[in-house]
């Protein structure tokens, strides 16, 4: 289905019809296309910084550059509301605006995309394998210390075209992407390999998208808040803000509602993978302080047990 698309200096319509803000990348435009669809809105398409850059994501700060143009935009009323990929968003809440929907959650792991069906147990010693995450870096250096990884940015159709690429400067044996992103652009049929949680925990909130308003605009959106994924949601990234890790720390998060209960497990990493440490705790999934008290219990674990040893965790890293 298509939408009406206009840009942050003046393509949205007067009147009745929602605003929605988006970053113009096809992924960007592929998911809060679905949120659009439901709330029979228009879609607005934003550059941010992170999407006219081409260093790479630790050097520019974090995915939280993908989110300032956005919030911009709604801040300024040239948006009704805005539709992130919410692992990107800062942990810090912006003065003014809310997350006033959860959606319900896609598939939060990561997938391999290999070349010839390769997996990351069959890809051959000294494979090149790109990413741009620094937990992505991490759990591959862990898991296959032998591999080459190489510092990846680009859109998802940039990143796969480099797969069996026959260039000894940009040929790559494999990409790690998020599943939710494959799918939501009909590529998951790249995918050679889904990695399970249980083992392969992925950024907080990965899969998840959240729809912000300004504060006191939350009943416009609000129909699309889906609570088990906001709670897992919220809980996932309690961690990484009581931590102050940041949305490119080496942390990997994963939480899920079931039988009545909120179950939160976090994992931080050595950055060059050798080392790791994991906490783990439960809370009822109906107490309104749940994730809150829940992340606070996962992250002092984490911290007490070592955990800013492993990694720069903290304001300045």
């Amino acid at each position: 289905m298509t939408f009406p698309t206009g840009s942050a200096t003046g393509g949205g319509t007067a009147g009745t019809v929602l605003r929605i803000g988006t970053r113009a990348s096809a992924l960007a435009v592929a998911q809060a296309g679905t949120v659009a669809e439901r709330l029979g809105a228009e879609l607005v398409t934003i550059t941010s910084e992170g999407d006219r850059s081409t260093a790479s994501l630790a050097s520019l700060g974090g995915t939280g550059v993908f989110a300032t143009a956005l919030r911009e935009a709604l801040l300024a009323g040239e948006v009704d509301a805005v539709v992130h990929s919410y692992k990107d968003l800062p942990t810090t809440p912006t003065p003014g605006l809310t997350v006033a929907a959860v959606p319900e959650r896609a598939d939060a792991r990561d997938a391999v995309c290999a070349r010839d069906g390769l997996t990351l147990a069959t890809l051959p010693a000294g494979a090149r394998v790109g990413t741009g995450s620094p937990r992505r870096r991490a759990q591959l250096a862990a898991l296959r210390p032998d591999l080459v990884l190489v510092d990846l940015r680009g859109n998802v159709d940039t990143r796969l075209g480099r797969v069996g690429l026959d260039d000894p400067e940009r040929g790559l044996d494999a990409v790690v992407l998020a599943a939710a992103g494959l799918a939501r652009l009909g590529r998951l049929d790249a995918a050679t390999e889904l990695l399970p949680l249980e083992t392969w925990p992925t950024a907080a909130a990965q899969g998840a998208l959240a729809v912000e308003t300004r504060a006191g605009e939350e009943h416009r959106v609000e129909a699309l808040d889906h609570r088990p994924s906001r709670l897992a949601a919220e809980a996932e990234r309690g961690v990484l803000a009581r931590l102050e890790a940041g949305c490119a720390a080496p942390v990997g998060a994963h939480a899920v509602v079931r039988d009545g209960a909120l179950h939160l497990s976090a994992t931080v990493y050595r950055p060059d993978g050798t080392d790791r440490l994991t906490r783990a705790a439960t809370a009822d999934a109906t107490d309104p302080r749940g994730p809150v008290d829940l992340a606070e219990r996962v992250a002092a674990g984490l911290l007490a047990a070592g955990a800013a040893d492993l990694a720069a965790l903290g304001p300045s890293a």
